[in-house]
Formats: structure tokens, C-alpha cells, sequence
């Protein structure tokens, strides 16, 4: 079941939020519509991981609201585990507060889709370029390059789930167009491309500033949502009214093509 925020009394809305915006359909007419998006592009292969034993009983990471995804293509690689959606009481100890270490960042973070939402903290090392290759090729034990800090938050914030006996699903073709100009915004697209799905994501992330206060920043988040939404309707482009995150629907394709 969803944590969903607990508006402005809840000492949730100082975190950082991500509001997004998915495009189902004809992706590449979205991106005819959004003017053939320049500047900078990052083309990555995506897997997630499942557990073997899960995959076999329908028992998956997901269903405990957890993702382990690699990434690996023109950029370092990247391993995150990510609890979304999360209860802040689920975040305890070091955990319980963002923080950076040499090549590992943890981050808690508000994700905003339509009327969605929801607290995620992820967990993310880095890698140098296609050293995490050897840990998502077939019959390869995707757990083995999780990190001790990934491995720790594992243990503190959802002990039920075990990081082991781990296979990785995919790939996924994704690629990035970042701070592309949509009206007075600067919006990161993300395209992932999959078996018979075809998703195209809008993003921006809004920031707390100086001396703004809480409810302040709700109000401000909130016009931005709005503003991102406008922008994208008025391109012509259908906001997908899917329930299910693309992450839950390719997930959920991957297991199903699984062998």
C-alpha cells in the first residue's frame, strides 16, 4: 500500500521533489511534438534485479517496495537500491538523512506523478564504465556488487527483505535529454524502450531554498506541477492516466518474458 504524504504538518515537504509526467503511445511523434529535443543525451542500458526464488513463488522485491537497478552506458556505472514508496519511520539510524560518501550517494527525495505522492530513498553507488556488466550477464549473481552501505540499509530499513540469490532483468534501452526548455522550464526526458513498451518520461526536481518555509515550498512545488502539466498538454502530448508506474509495468514485463 502507498505511503502517501501527510501534507504540511507532516515535516515531509523540506525534502526535495521530483515531479513527473509520463507520455504512453507514440513516443517518437512526443518527441516530433517537443521539437526534437538537443543538448545533452545519455544512452544507457537499465536491468532490475528480482530474486530467483521470487520470480518462481510470485513473491517479488517489488512487492516489498523494492528496486535494485543497474545502469550502465556512456556515464559511470550506477547501482541503486530504492525503497519507494516509504514510510519515514522506515528510514532510521544513518539512514535517516541524505548524506555522500566517495562514490555512493543515499538520497530521500518526494516523487510527485498526477495525484501520486510518494517518499523515496535510493541508495546509489558508482562504478567505473562497464564494470557492472559481468554482474547482469545471464546465470551471473546480481547481488554480488552491492555495496556494504546498500547492504546495510537493506538490514535497517526493510530487515524482511534479503539481498540474495539475485537475477538481473533486461535490458532496457533508456535514453536522457537533459534540461531541455519547455516554456520556462527545464525539463529532464527520458525515454525506455522494452519488449512491446515504449514510456517517455518528463521530469523537473524542485529544491527547498533559503529561508522558504515549508509550506511555502509545498505551494510553489505544486504550481510547478502544474506548470510542467500545462506545458505538456499544450504540446499536443497525452499524460498517461496508467495507474501502475512504468517501473511496476516493466518490471512486471520482464518477469513475465522471463525464462
Amino acid at each position: 500500500m502507498e505511503q502517501h504524504l501527510q501534507g504540511k504538518g507532516s515535516g515531509m515537504m523540506s525534502l526535495p521533489v521530483e515531479i513527473k509526467v509520463n507520455i504512453d503511445g507514440n513516443v517518437g511523434e512526443a518527441l516530433s511534438l517537443l521539437g526534437e529535443p538537443q543538448g545533452p543525451v545519455r544512452k544507457r542500458l537499465v536491468w532490475f534485479a528480482e530474486s530467483r526464488s521470487g520470480i518462481a513463488d510470485g513473491h517479488l522485491l517489488l512487492d516489498s517496495r523494492v528496486m535494485v537497478r543497474f545502469r550502465s552506458g556512456d556515464t559511470p556505472d550506477e547501482l541503486t537500491v530504492k525503497l519507494r514508496p516509504c514510510a519515514k519511520g522506515q528510514l532510521v539510524g544513518r539512514f535517516s538523512s541524505p548524506f555522500d560518501e566517495e562514490s555512493f550517494e543515499y538520497k530521500i527525495e518526494e516523487d510527485w506523478s498526477g495525484n501520486r505522492q510518494v517518499v523515496a530513498a535510493s541508495a546509489t553507488s558508482s562504478h567505473p564504465q562497464g564494470v557492472l556488466l559481468d554482474s547482469v550477464a545471464p546465470g551471473a549473481d546480481a547481488a554480488a556488487p552491492l555495496a556494504a552501505r546498500q547492504l546495510q540499509f537493506f538490514r535497517a530499513c526493510v530487515p524482511a527483505v534479503h539481498a540474495t540469490g539475485l537475477v538481473a532483468l533486461g535490458p532496457i534501452a533508456s535514453t536522457k535529454f537533459s534540461d531541455v526548455p519547455l516554456d520556462d522550464l527545464e525539463v529532464d526526458l527520458e525515454r525506455w524502450t522494452v519488449a512491446d513498451l515504449d514510456f517517455l518520461e518528463l521530469s523537473i526536481r524542485v529544491k527547498l531554498k533559503d529561508e522558504e518555509k515549508a509550506d511555502e515550498f509545498e505551494a510553489r512545488a505544486k504550481r510547478k506541477q502544474r506548470k510542467l502539466e500545462s506545458a505538456v498538454m499544450d504540446h499536443g502530448l497525452v499524460i498517461s492516466e496508467n495507474p501502475e508506474t512504468k517501473t511496476r509495468r516493466v518490471i512486471t514485463t520482464l518477469v513475465a518474458n522471463h525464462h
